[in-house]
């Protein structure tokens, strides 16, 4: 199926105050996406108003009503959509799973059997969120799973909060640059008709040097900061019970490896982890599913874990819907013209394709949005330039997996301030989404990846003929 050829199906669209109009409703999303961020939005279902009025705004300039409308279903309803959704509602799924049958807290115990301090906390953590956001695919997931209970335990072993923080949200990145079942890894691989599990393999080149930098920096600033003793008899050390689920990332990841299909994967991989939870009493036969007869409702961690996807899968609908009127305004094209005529060599390619998709990050605050969006061009021209499919899907990834991470305006980052909020009843301050994204150094090794890769030529290969 070829996805990024889609969207030449969609038509023409005129806008009063031309490309100004077209690009107004854009300038409404990001202005009230970045209020509502930096207001404390819990997740994007805080976003879906903004959508609705930003969408509503095109439709006012749009010259062409009926277009307009067709345009939007059109976008919304791209195949690589669908397959989001569905990796987003089955990962949420396999997370929440994953939560109720104490995988963290048997990580964390593993931890707290070494008696490590502050230092040796904030590495532990690292490696824990590392772990898990390998597990989930999902760097929303792995914060809002880990963070409640590391940053508390952290802080109450005396490591360096902002460190700590930085750390956490460090190994939510790693997992959405690398992990096979994340969302950028699947929307950039396979916009560029790459298959899933070679492309994570030769992810191993970048991601590499960037944990190496990222246990660098971390090392460096949790010995180097000063910590604060908080006098509190309560401490977290886990749980090792939940052991036993370190098998289902290991299936997941074996499977994506060997090139098996996206839902092949995740299916067998919930199917196998509900076995086992089942098989140790890990998972409560309740929560497979249970009938409320008073509330007329049923209970499922299945439920719980689409209801997670509820507020992504509908933000990405909508925002390919406005996404799509932009695309037929014709600035798009115009601007990956432009880029053609001045892509005469791989290195241009290249540098024109990380241009492109960070515009496109900044513009819409979406990483897999903006994977889409910048799809066909870096298809077309990185083929025409030989740069492998491969290659094309790592440059988009790793511009991505940047910006949305540092910046205190991007979801992740707000996020995870956010959650330091749990240390409260600890007697534990939180932290700013300034020091949230300024202390993950996983997302500044990536950013010295994308330098090397871009100006240097790191890792680049010709396409085989």
């Amino acid at each position: 199926m070829d996805i990024a050829d889609k969207t030449k199906t969609i038509q023409p669209l005129t806008f009063y105050g031309g490309i100004i109009g077209a690009m107004l409703p854009f300038i409404l999303f990001v202005t009230g996406v970045i209020y509502i961020a930096l207001s404390g939005a819990p997740d994007e279902r805080g976003f879906w108003p903004v959508l609705i009025a930003a969408l509503g705004l095109s439709l006012l300039l749009s010259k062409d009503k009926n277009a307009f409308s067709e345009t939007v279903i059109k976008g919304m309803s791209e195949p690589i959509v669908m397959i989001m959704i569905t990796a987003w509602m089955l990962a949420s799924t396999i997370g929440v799973l994953m939560t109720i049958t104490g995988f963290v807290e048997a990580l964390t115990w593993i931890a707290s059997q070494l008696s490590i301090g502050g230092v040796g906390f904030v590495i532990s953590t690292f490696t824990i969120c590392c772990v898990v956001s390998l597990s989930t695919g999902s760097s929303f997931a792995t914060i809002l799973i880990c963070s409640p209970l590391l940053y508390p335990s952290g802080g109450l072993a005396g490591a360096h909060l902002p460190t700590l923080a930085g750390a956490i949200i460090g190994g939510a990145t790693f997992g959405d640059f690398f992990a096979p079942i994340s969302d950028t890894t699947i929307a950039s691989a396979l916009s560029q008709k790459a298959e899933i599990g070679p492309t994570v393999r030769s992810r191993l080149k970048y991601i590499i040097p960037a944990v190496f930098l990222a246990l660098t920096g971390y090392i460096a600033s949790a010995y180097l900061n000063p910590t604060t003793v908080f006098e509190n008899g309560q401490q977290l050390v886990g749980d090792p019970k939940g052991l036993p689920m370190l098998l289902v990332p290991a299936l997941i990841i074996f499977l994506f490896l060997k090139g098996k299909h996206l839902m092949h994967g995740l299916l067998l991989g919930l199917m196998f982890g509900t076995g086992l939870g089942l098989i140790t009493g890990l998972l409560p036969i309740e929560k497979l599913l249970s009938l409320d007869l008073d509330n007329f409702v049923a209970k499922s961690f299945v439920i719980d874990g689409i209801n997670r996807a509820v507020g992504i899968s509908f933000f990405t609908i909508l925002l390919m819907g406005l996404v799509a009127t932009l695309k037929a305004s014709g600035l798009v094209e115009k601007l990956v013209r432009f880029a053609e005529k001045r892509s005469q060599t791989a290195k241009h390619a290249e540098g024109w394709i990380a241009g492109t998709v960070w515009a496109a990050v900044m513009l819409t605050t979406h990483s897999v949005v903006a994977i889409l969006t910048v799809a066909e061009f870096a298809n077309k021209t990185g083929a025409q330039m030989g740069i492998s499919p491969q290659r094309r899907a790592n440059i988009m990834s790793l511009v991505v997996c940047v910006f949305p991470f540092l910046l205190p305006y991007f979801i992740p980052v707000i996020l995870m301030a956010n959650t330091t909020n749990a240390g409260a009843e600890f007697g534990i301050p939180a932290v700013s989404p300034l020091e949230a994204g300024g202390y993950n150094f996983v997302a500044w090794g990536l950013l010295v990846m994308v330098i090397l890769t871009l100006v240097f030529g790191y890792g680049r290969e010709k396409v085989k003929s």
